[in-house]
């Protein structure tokens, strides 16, 4: 998983999902796990 600054280009790809979880913020992508992100 990646701690990114900005999950902009992240939630563009195929089937990602942005999810917020005790208060941060989480690119969550079942198709391509290498796009799992988080913010804060």
């Amino acid at each position: 998983m990646k701690v990114r600054a900005s999950l902009r280009s992240l939630k563009d790809k195929p089937g990602a999902q942005v999810v917020r979880r005790r208060g941060r913020t989480f690119v969550v992508n079942k198709l391509n796990p290498r796009w799992k992100a988080r913010q804060g």
